[in-house]
């Protein structure tokens, strides 16, 4: 059964630019603690953030936006707005060039196309199998990203360019880290399929023809946040690793000691 979250602060908004923006404080921990407000943010992309949006962003006294997207999400959506003061660290998740006639056929093929890359399920096992292949191969980059939170990243905005699955995983990572139970995780990261957050299917025909219901249908696996998906990261650090802990320490490398200081910026005194 999926964990009740605690309520969020009533302050949270609904950004006119940016999508699936949340503060991921109030998660509980194995030991009883909670994230703490104020420190973890995560959504899509901030390239179309309006001067309200950018108004609101800056005055989280962010230190610093990771941003997970490549070279070609960067092309189509833009870069990030620019916020006083804030630190900008690109990672790219994933290979510029990875899947750029899938995309295409997405964003423009005909029902035919469409049918052909993502009927059948393969549209779902194309998604489980990035997951996957994000936590084997991206270690480097999750190791990364939790070294600069332990040393003076917080608070921190992650995204990604819906703010779902790269930006979700390493959302996913970091609380990991500091002993946030994987159901509270999954509870977290289906948020990103409320309506207000849900990041909008990008087809260059967007007319009634060109969205159809079955269009959309074949669409969802590729725009919705599913359980199964997250499940797989889990499942591939359990098979790979062993353990969670052996996956922090000999996948990422985090110390005993960082996990510490980890827990002292990201959680509420115990």
């Amino acid at each position: 059964m999926t964990q009740q979250l605690p309520q969020t602060p009533s302050t949270e908004p609904e950004l006119a630019g940016v999508r699936n923006f949340r503060d991921v404080g109030g998660l509980p921990t194995s030991d009883g603690r909670r994230v703490r407000y104020g420190r973890l943010y995560r959504s899509g992309h901030l390239a179309h953030a309006t001067a309200e949006d950018a108004a609101f962003l800056a005055g989280l006294g962010l230190h610093t936006v990771f941003d997970f997207r490549n070279a070609a999400d960067q092309k189509l959506d833009g870069l990030d707005v620019e916020l006083p003061g804030v630190r900008n660290v690109c990672i790219p998740l994933t290979d510029p060039a990875d899947g750029t006639e899938f995309w295409r056929m997405v964003r423009d093929g005909n029902m035919d196309e469409l049918r052909s890359i993502l009927a059948d399920g393969k549209g779902s096992q194309r998604m489980i199998n990035s997951y996957r292949q994000i936590i084997l191969e991206r270690t480097t980059e999750h190791s990364r990203v939790l070294h600069a939170l332990a040393e003076d990243s917080v608070p921190a905005l992650m995204h990604c360019a819906a703010g779902k699955d790269r930006a979700g995983l390493s959302i996913a990572v970091s609380l990991l880290a500091v002993g946030v139970e994987r159901e509270a995780i999954e509870a977290d990261y289906l948020k990103s399929n409320d309506a207000h957050r849900r990041y909008k299917v990008s087809r260059s025909d967007t007319s009634p023809a060109g969205m159809t219901p079955e269009v959309m249908e074949l669409l969802n696996p590729l725009f919705g946040a599913h359980s199964d998906y997250l499940a797989a990261a889990f499942a591939t650090i359990d098979e790979t690793w062993g353990s969670t802990d052996r996956y922090l320490a000999d996948g990422l490398k985090i110390t005993p000691e960082i996990r510490e200081r980890l827990r002292e910026r990201l959680l509420d005194e115990a």
